[in-house]
C-alpha cells in the first residue's frame, strides 16, 4: 500500500499571518479595504460617539464598515453570523484586525448611522465619477419592492384595527371563562388550564400591542387624486402592503436612479408604498442633491442627459413636471406598445390577455377592441354594431371622457354577448343595459402627450430600448448574487441606510473591475 502524510483535520495549528497580504489585489475585499482607508471621510460617524473623555473605546467605523459590506456582498446579513465569521474567516479576520466586535456593535451599526451611509455612498459616487465610470449621458430609475420585518397580517385601517381588537378582548374573555369552569374540575384538566393561561398571555400582548397604537397612531393617508386612508401597519407603520408578481407583501420599494456607462448607481432610496408615480421627483431631485455636493455637476437636470423609467412612473403630474422643469425625459404609459407598428401582430401571435377568469371575476373583450372615433364621437363594438354616446365629460385638466352604451335589440341577438358582458341576463330585462364602454383622450396640447410624441417618435424608441439594459441588470446582481430578498430593518431610515449599502457593494464592484488601481 502507497506511504502517505498523515493529516488530520480536528487539530489546532499556530499560524503567523500578515493581514494586509490576505488582501490580494483585483478582489472586493481588496478594492473594500484601500478605498475605505484612503478615500472616504468617516467623520460623519463621530459625532454619533460620546466617549472622547472617558468610558470604553469604541470599535473604529472603518472596521465595521469593512465587515459589514464585505458580509453584505456574501449575502449575510445576520449581525451573529457576521460575529462568527470574525472569529473563523481569515479575510473577516484581516478586514477587522482580528477585533472580533460583538454581534451587538455590528447591529448597532448597521442600523444607527443613516446619514453616514449616505455619505459615505456619495463619497463611493465621487470616486465613480474621478474614475471616469459615470457617463452622464442616460439615467434609468427603477424599483424592486422586497418584504421588510413587518407581518401583513398586523395591517389594516384603523377600523379595521379597532375591530381586531375587539376580537382579540372576546377571545380573552372566552378563555379566562372556560379556565373558570375548569377551576373546580378534576386534576386531570390541569394540561388544558395550563393552555388557556399561556393562549391568554398571547393574546393580551396581542392586545395590548394593538391598543398602544390605536391610541397614539393618525390615519395614514394614501397619495394621489383621490385622496383616501390606507393600510397601517402596527410593527413598521412606515412599511407598505404591496402587490408583486409573488403575491401580496409588507415591505418596502427599493428605487434606483442607474448611469448607463457602467451601471454606478447614483441615487438608492426606499418608500413604503407600492405605487411608483409619486416617487419619480424625489428621485430626481435626489440624483440633483448629491451631484450638486459632491461637486460633479451644478445643475444634472438642466443639462442633456436623458431620464428613463418605465410605465410605473407615468402619470398627468409626472408629464407636467418634467415638461415644466425642462427636464429630458422618455416615461412611456401603458398604452405605447399599441401604438407600435412593431407589435401589431402580437395578439395574433401569443394570443389575447383577459380571456379567463381572474381572481374569480369574469373577464370580457375588454375596450382596445372596440373602434372609437373621437372626432365623430362614435364607437362600433367588436361586431360591427354602432353604439351610443350615453355621457360626456371633461377634466379640468383638459382630458375628455366618452361613455358608449350599445343598444338593447343588439346585445340580445348578439353571438359574443357571454364573452363581451358580465351578466348577458340584464340585456333580456326591461331595465337591462347592453355593453358599456368609455374612451379618454385630450385635445393634444396636455402634458400626457407632449410625453406620448416624445416616447412614439423613432428617437425615443431607441432611447427607452436602453432603459432595461440599464437598470435591469443592478437589481439582479443585487437580488441574485448579493441574495437580498427582504429588508431586515424596520422604519423607512434605516431600511433605506440598509438598502444603501447593498447598492455600495454594486458600486464598490464596479469600481473594481472597470476603475483604475486605488
Amino acid at each position: 500500500m502507497p506511504n502517505f502524510k498523515k493529516y488530520d483535520y480536528s487539530q489546532d495549528a499556530m499560524l503567523v499571518i500578515n493581514f494586509e497580504q490576505q488582501l490580494q489585489p483585483h478582489t472586493f475585499e481588496y478594492t473594500l479595504h484601500h478605498l475605505i482607508e484612503n478615500h472616504i471621510d468617516l467623520s460623519p460617524f463621530y459625532k454619533h460617539y460620546k466617549n472622547s473623555s472617558g468610558g470604553r473605546s469604541a470599535y473604529d467605523p472603518a472596521i465595521l464598515l469593512k465587515i459589514i459590506l464585505f458580509a453584505y456582498s456574501k449575502g449575510i446579513t445576520s449581525s451573529r453570523e457576521i460575529e462568527w465569521q470574525c472569529q473563523q474567516n481569515i479575510i473577516f479576520k484581516a478586514l477587522s484586525c482580528d477585533s472580533g466586535p460583538h454581534f451587538t456593535s455590528i447591529a448597532s451599526f448597521v442600523s444607527g448611522f443613516p446619514e453616514a451611509i449616505e455619505s459615505v455612498f456619495e463619497q463611493v459616487l465621487l470616486v465613480c465619477d474621478q474614475q471616469g465610470l459615470l457617463g452622464h449621458e442616460l439615467l434609468a430609475i427603477d424599483g424592486c419592492k422586497m418584504s421588510s420585518n413587518a407581518a401583513k397580517e398586523h395591517s389594516g385601517t384603523l377600523n379595521e384595527l379597532e375591530q381586531k381588537r375587539d376580537k382579540i378582548s372576546r377571545k380573552i374573555r372566552a378563555c379566562i371563562k372556560e379556565h373558570r369552569k375548569l377551576d373546580a374540575r378534576k386534576p386531570s384538566e390541569r394540561e388544558r388550564k395550563k393552555q388557556l393561561e399561556k393562549a391568554a398571555n398571547t393574546l393580551k400582548t396581542h392586545f395590548e400591542k394593538v391598543d398602544q397604537f390605536l391610541k397614539t397612531a393618525a390615519p395614514r393617508m394614501g397619495q394621489g387624486k383621490r385622496i383616501k386612508e390606507v393600510k397601517s401597519n402596527i410593527t413598521d407603520n412606515e412599511s407598505g402592503k404591496m402587490t408583486t408578481s409573488k403575491g401580496t407583501i409588507q415591505g418596502y420599494n427599493g428605487i434606483a436612479a442607474v448611469d448607463k456607462k457602467h451601471q454606478i448607481i447614483v441615487d438608492a432610496q426606499t418608500f413604503g408604498q407600492s405605487q411608483e408615480h409619486h416617487t419619480l421627483k424625489p428621485m430626481l431631485e435626489g440624483v440633483d442633491k448629491h451631484y450638486r455636493r459632491m461637486g460633479i455637476h451644478n445643475a444634472v437636470l438642466d443639462s442633456d442627459i436623458v431620464i428613463t423609467a418605465d410605465t410605473g412612473f407615468s402619470n398627468d403630474a409626472n408629464n407636467a413636471y418634467l415638461r415644466n422643469a425642462g427636464i429630458n425625459a422618455y416615461i412611456p404609459d401603458n398604452q405605447f406598445r399599441s401604438r407600435d407598428k412593431l407589435f401589431l401582430k402580437q395578439k395574433e401571435k401569443y394570443g389575447k390577455r383577459h380571456q379567463e377568469l381572474v381572481k374569480g371575476i369574469k373577464t370580457v373583450i375588454p375596450s382596445t377592441e372596440f373602434n372609437f372615433n373621437t372626432r365623430n364621437k362614435t364607437c362600433q363594438c367588436p361586431e360591427g354594431k354602432d353604439m351610443w354616446l350615453k355621457n360626456e365629460t371633461v377634466d379640468a385638466g383638459g382630458k375628455r371622457k366618452l361613455f358608449f352604451e350599445g343598444k338593447l335589440t343588439d346585445c340580445r341577438q348578439c353571438a359574443s354577448k357571454d364573452r363581451c358582458m358580465r351578466n348577458p341576463e340584464s340585456a333580456n330585462t326591461r331595465e337591462g343595459h347592453g355593453r358599456q364602454v368609455s374612451i379618454t383622450y385630450t385635445n393634444g396640447r396636455t402634458a400626457t402627450d407632449w410625453m406620448k410624441r416624445r416616447v412614439d417618435s423613432r428617437q425615443g424608441k431607441a432611447i427607452y430600448g436602453h432603459r432595461m439594459s440599464t437598470v435591469e441588470p443592478v437589481f439582479g446582481n443585487i437580488g441574485t448574487n448579493k441574495r437580498l430578498n427582504r429588508f431586515s430593518l424596520r422604519s423607512k431610515k434605516k431600511v433605506q441606510s440598509q438598502w444603501q449599502m447593498f447598492c455600495l457593494i454594486h458600486n464598490i464592484e464596479k469600481i473594481m473591475n472597470y476603475g483604475a488601481m486605488l
